[in-house]
């Protein structure tokens, strides 16, 4: 058949995936269970780890349309292949979607005709049966992937996610046609098509585990070593593997399982609870929460209940705990999806619903309603919009069982190193049968020598020794307050060289302090006031802002809600009462929310035309809450006795500014705003307007926002003040003398964060900062970018006294801002969007000098975080949670600060709410790769060491004893390796850098320079012991040690066993004693310190295992025991032969010692952290000039590297080019122009404006 064109699955969505279709095949099928028996089941390994291969062996391609199985490949870096079963159920009536309602009809055309198995869910199938006609027969084809439903789509002629009612459904059309809920058989149809709604996590039985572990190609590996092992006779040896092996296993399983049922309980905690459901016959009926379905409609108990599904409220308000999702123990107020039909726009305000985008309306699973409001009798409802794996709760879940592979250098170089072994194996094996053909050594034994070759090369321990200095540091990690749900994780936190920080809460304290007011009169600011509670202001419209415009409530008598919120309304001193539910219910228009001014502070009853006003309040008649995206919130209030109503809004001082009639905002506004906030203040601005007598109390509940918070008057300003933690500036900066760039992120106005980064140290006070101002294309204009130095600001000409007293800087021309040795970047949100679609080719460049990213969303921070990658920075993110978990989750190494369970996203969660966690966590990474590149290291000369004695030994048919290997690789090796992980991190951030990978220079010189030093003295002691004038070939009878009790012993023992192989000789001997201490050598000289260890004389189990074993082999080799010669199979040689080879260990020692301390650490190694330090944090233009002089030099860089070489990370050769580049920074008073299409690629055009 001819090629299908390649489809794709979530087309550019972040879990986009190739798909093919293929159906099983016969005669392929025949052919791979012929090729299974002959391979006796190895074949079928094969298949197991290759999915790809499995499917392309036993099926043939075909289209989507016929496809019986489904191949998916990964469209990400990493193309990972899975592959999954097509299954059919059957639909009654003639389109899988007509029942989800007009407003679906596109929908609806999008899912018809869908077909392929029957045996699954039988039980389904026949209840729909019995409800429809032979004709209206429906075949309806899905298959499952990551716990996520894909339907055939005949339209698309392609599988597709089934959005539920999340997606093309208008507010109107949910209040129209999803209001009414469901009958009964509509509910059991959808119940088939989307299943049962929970977020199940099946935790795996014991036999699944075994099973996939069992499989693992290293126990595999290990079972054909075994095998190879009993067929030589190394009996103990190998029954020692199986019971190392066995106890492996155990542990793995334990662990996983462990993690597993603490997920699965995590996630059931809430799972199945009792719910009531409205029908569309208005009948109240109590289901189970499993049996919930999108279009249900739930009706919400007043106490409160754990949401099961994703719901919108379509009725009543909530005040919702949505801690489990953001990280927040803030209530949040949830307010009823608006109705267009019933507001004055009608339809003009329709919007087409989306969870995410209107949040405020939307109840997540998981979250717990803390308490209802309602009226007139009237129920809470919420329409069910998502179910199971679809909600928030559950795409979280999935994001932990399933997670994104991690692409870490040092995992591909380990596989490299292994396919080296790998290769020497297949040289070994060579020359084994060569030398024993030459010998005329039996067939049976040529297959089984030669096998030996190669098991040798990939040692028993090195799974447990890759993973001893992980579990250590997750320990370690432990203690001090960090937790770990991704143990890989912790080497990457060694190679972090940037790391991206939230400001509020994270830099920054969680509450903040009014540090003044500075209210309007007269079109002009009035000086800043700090006394806001006095009689005078008590009446005036600013105080009624501050103390209605807010959406806090009353939880168990305790007034709770935005710390932002409280902390402005308990700055008021006002009292805040709630109607009770009794009194809720018994009337039938919303009773509101009351504020009132303490006692204290009443005044005398004011007259009010006919009646006379008992006390001063003002109820609260209609909320608008906050919004992220439209950065502002407001209020509908009434003041008691008075006709009219107020709006009141609170926001962003540039929104609220933009929302007022000009007439009312000063001339000075911005230059006022820039004084407070570049002084690192937070600047809120309050409006009211007036609203007309004709708005009743019942026409506001259907208004529109942007009704309401239109043509406002501005009334002020509040300034608040947000302090930094005490530890933030001297953690900031231990990481930025460990040359570890920190950029800050917040959502906060973007010169209140570069004054935050300059409080902190994060930007120090001789650095320039420049704002990039992007702006996107307007009346046929380009996109452009404004480059605006901040310090260029000058001071307002309007301000009050006491603002005129601030002090601006000025540097004056900004030509001088090439001569500059240090700049940031600094950009909000908007313009960083702006850069992304027009400026794409310039956003590497800002970002490589990027430090304050202001008025971010959350998703832009996931941006942000992928663009610092794209320049190959190793990221790390520091946040508390609330709206970071997607840059969390992005980033190399994720650092919660909130222990909440939205934490669950992030790799890493800290104890204690300050950033002191990071160069805590970053100390450790480097202690746990400097652990692992010193452990591969050992395991590798362990290997080769092993191997050059077993071949070396091997040319004259010689073998080492059972015991002998189970001395080697358990006494020693598994000691050592464990008892070198034990090195604690280093006290100090210093600005050296590891490798990120094994394929190093330093690291191959260090492998290389050792193995060529064992294999000189071990093959010259071989060699040696043979031209000793004693020598002759070892018989029971010779008495080379003039010790006969010792030799009629070991005579004994030689007759008993002189049809085994031949083990006891001068040459294994010699070789035993030499190789035993070059493993001893290699640890000692491999197990690094400083600085990014504890020193190994401090690591004090590992100095005892090493002296025990010195002292025990020396012991030995000097004066022979008797019965450890008996069990190891060793032979007396003369004692001054003895001493010659203690000569041979010490002069072996102190070459190695001296190649690996003093030749590569004090100067190879210097010569490549001094490489590369330059470049690493800020990129000056002194320094530049210094990483381009830098390449031609060194002794290194000229064996491994010319001039002219790139370096291997984007962000340095970037830096490189910059700091030739006489454009760059662009120069103050200009523009940078796009002259391109959003999609086209090319260069942009610089305008110089006068």
């Amino acid at each position: 058949m001819a090629k299908e064109e390649n489809k794709y699955l979530n087309k550019e969505g972040e879990d986009e995936m190739e798909i093919y279709g293929y159906k099983k095949c016969l005669w392929k099928l025949v052919l791979v269970a012929v090729g299974a028996v002959c391979t006796g089941g190895f074949l079928l390994l094969i298949l197991y780890w290759m999915p790809e291969w499995s499917v392309k062996a036993t099926c043939t391609q075909t289209s989507l349309e016929e496809a019986e199985i489904v191949l998916l490949r990964t469209t990400d870096e990493f193309k990972t292949w899975f592959w999954a079963k097509v299954y059919t159920l059957f639909s009654a009536g003639t389109k899988t979607m007509e029942n989800f309602g007009p407003q679906n009809n596109k929908i609806v055309e999008n899912y018809e005709d869908i077909c392929v198995d029957q045996h699954h869910l039988e039980h389904n199938k026949k209840m729909l049966l019995r409800k429809r006609s032979v004709n209206e027969t429906l075949k309806i084809r899905y298959f499952e992937h990551h716990n996520v439903k894909y339907f055939w789509n005949n339209v698309l002629q392609n599988f597709k996610v089934l959005k539920e009612l999340t997606e093309g459904i208008s507010w109107s059309a949910i209040h129209t046609h999803h209001s009414k809920g469901l009958n009964k058989d509509l509910e059991e149809y959808r119940k088939l098509i989307f299943g049962s709604n929970e977020v199940k996590v099946k935790v795996p039985s014991v036999f699944e585990l075994l099973f996939n572990e069992v499989l693992n190609p290293f126990y595999i590996f290990q079972l054909f070593s075994i095998t190879v092992w009993m067929f030589e006779g190394y009996y103990y040896y190998a029954v020692a593997i199986i019971i190392m092996s066995i106890i492996s296993i155990v542990t793995s399983l334990h662990t996983v399982r462990k993690q597993f049922i603490m997920l699965h309980d995590m996630v059931a905690a809430h799972c199945t609870i009792r719910v009531s459901v409205c029908r569309a016959n208005n009948e109240i009926e109590e289901t189970l929460s499993t049996d919930l379905v999108p279009g249900d409609i739930l009706v919400i108990p007043a106490h409160g209940i754990t949401m099961p599904c994703d719901s919108v409220l379509l009725s009543g308000t909530c005040i919702v705990n949505e801690s489990m999702l953001t990280g927040e123990s803030i209530p949040q107020t949830k307010i009823n999806l608006p109705n267009p039909i019933k507001t004055s726009n009608s339809l003009e305000d329709d919007e087409i619903y989306s969870p995410e985008k209107h949040k405020r309306h939307t109840l997540f699973c998981g979250t717990s309603v803390i308490q209802t409001r309602f009226y007139s009798g009237e129920l809470v409802k919420a329409l069910v919009v998502r179910t199971g794996f679809s909600t928030t709760k559950g795409k979280l879940v999935r994001s932990i069982l399933y997670p994104k592979p991690m692409d870490f250098k040092l995992y591909r170089d380990a596989y490299i190193f292994l396919l080296c072994l790998g290769c020497l194996a297949g040289i070994g094996f060579i020359y084994s049968i060569i030398n024993s053909v030459l010998n005329e050594v039996r067939v049976h034994a040529i297959i089984i020598n030669s096998l030996d070759i190669i098991t040798i090369t990939v040692p028993p321990a090195l799974p447990a020794a890759l993973t001893a200095g992980i579990v250590f540091v997750q320990r370690r990690l432990k203690r001090i307050g960090i937790s770990c749900i991704s143990p890989q994780r912790i080497n990457i936190c060694g190679q972090l060289n940037l790391v991206c920080f939230d400001k509020t809460g994270t830099l920054t304290e969680e509450g903040l302090n009014i540090w003044g007011i500075q209210r309007m009169e007269d079109n002009s600011f009035l000086p800043s006031e700090h006394n806001i509670c006095r009689e005078g202001l008590v009446k005036s419209q600013f105080v009624a802002c501050m103390a209605t415009c807010h959406t806090l409530t009353k939880i168990d008598g305790k007034l709770s809600g935005d710390p932002l919120d409280l902390k402005i309304f308990e700055e008021t001193g006002w009292v805040l009462e709630e109607a009770t539910e009794e009194e809720t219910a018994l009337h039938n228009q919303i009773i509101p929310t009351v504020v009132r001014p303490p006692k204290q502070l009443h005044l005398e009853p004011v007259a009010v035309k006919d009646h006379e006003m008992a006390s001063y309040e003002i109820g609260i008649v209609r909320q608008f809450p906050f919004s992220s995206s439209l950065q502002r919130m407001s209020v509908v209030a009434r003041i008691l006795g008075e006709k009219h109503m107020d709006a009141y809004l609170k926001g962003a001082p540039e929104v609220v500014a933009n929302l007022c009639k000009a007439e009312t905002v000063p001339e000075c506004f911005n230059e006022v705003l820039k004084i407070y906030t570049k002084q690192g203040f937070r600047v809120i601005a309050l409006a009211h307007k007036k609203l007309g007598h004709r708005l009743t109390w019942h026409k506001v509940q259907n208004v529109s926002r942007d009704t309401i918070e239109s043509n406002m008057e501005f009334i002020g300003l509040i300034i608040m003040q947000n302090k930094l933690k005490p530890d933030s500036p001297g953690v900031l900066e231990e990481l930025r003398k460990a040359n570890i760039r920190t950029v800050m992120v917040t959502g906060d106005n973007i010169l209140t964060a570069i004054s935050v980064a300059r409080d902190s140290g994060m930007i120090l006070p001789q650095d320039t900062v420049i704002i990039a101002e992007a702006l996107p294309p307007k009346d046929g204009q380009a996109a452009k970018i404004v480059w605006i130095p901040i310090d260029n600001i000058s001071r307002p000409p309007c301000a009050a006294s006491e603002v005129n007293n601030t002090k601006m800087e000025n540097n004056g021309s900004g030509d001088g801002l090439h001569q500059m040795n240090h700049y940031h970047f600094a950009m909000d949100g908007k313009s960083f969007s702006v850069v992304t679609e027009y400026f794409r080719d310039l956003l590497s460049k800002l970002v490589l000098h990027g430090t304050v990213f202001a008025r971010m969303a959350p998703d832009q921070k996931t941006q942000l975080v992928e663009a610092f990658q794209n320049i190959d920075y190793y990221v790390g993110m520091c946040g508390d949670g609330a709206n970071d978990c997607g840059a969390l989750k992005q980033a190399h190494s994720g650092i919660s600060l909130s222990e909440m369970e939205a934490s669950v996203a992030s790799p890493f969660t800290s104890k204690f709410s300050n950033i002191a966690c990071v160069p805590n966590l970053i100390r450790e990474g480097r202690a746990a790769l400097m652990t692992s590149f010193c452990v591969f290291k050992f395991m590798v000369l362990y290997s080769i060491i092993q191997y050059l004695s077993v071949t070396t030994l091997f040319s004259e048919l010689i073998f080492l004893g059972d015991f002998q290997f189970l001395f080697i690789d358990l006494a020693m090796i598994l000691l050592i390796v464990f008892t070198m992980s034990l090195n604690g991190a280093w006290k100090e951030l210093v600005p050296q850098r590891l490798p990120s990978g094994l394929i190093s220079a330093a690291i191959l010189i260090s492998v290389i320079s050792q193995i060529f030093i064992s294999a000189v003295f071990q093959i010259t002691s071989f060699y040696m012991v043979k031209q000793q004038t004693w020598y002759e070939v070892w018989t029971p009878n010779l008495d080379a040690c003039s010790s006969s009790k010792l030799n009629d012993t070991l005579k004994q023992n030689s007759t008993n066993s002189q049809h085994e192989k031949n083990t006891m000789n001068y040459e294994n001997t010699t070789v035993f004693f030499i190789s035993c201490f070059q493993y001893l050598i290699v640890a000692i000289v491999f197990s690094k310190g400083k600085p990014f260890r504890q020193p190994s004389y401090e690591n004090y189990p590992f100095v005892v295992t090493v002296l025990l074993l010195q002292v025990f082999i020396f012991f030995i080799m000097l004066y022979p025991v008797e019965a450890i010669y008996e069990v190891l199979k060793l032979v007396c040689v003369p004692y001054k032969w003895r001493i010659t080879m203690l000569v041979i260990i010490i002069i072996n020692a102190v070459t190695s010692f001296v190649t690996e301390v003093i030749l590569l650490d004090l100067t190879s190694w210097k010569l490549l952290f001094k490489r590369k330090e330059l470049g690493i944090y800020h990129f000056t233009a002194k320094n530049q000039q210094g990483v381009l002089h830098q390449k031609n030099k060194g002794c290194l860089s000229s064996i491994f590297r010319s001039g002219k070489r790139k370096s291997k990370a984007k962000y340095i050769n970037l830096a490189q080019e910059l700091s030739v580049d006489p454009d760059w920074p662009p120069k103050p008073r200009t523009i940078t122009e796009a002259n391109k299409l959003p999609n086209e690629n090319g260069p942009c055009q610089i305008v110089t404006i006068m």
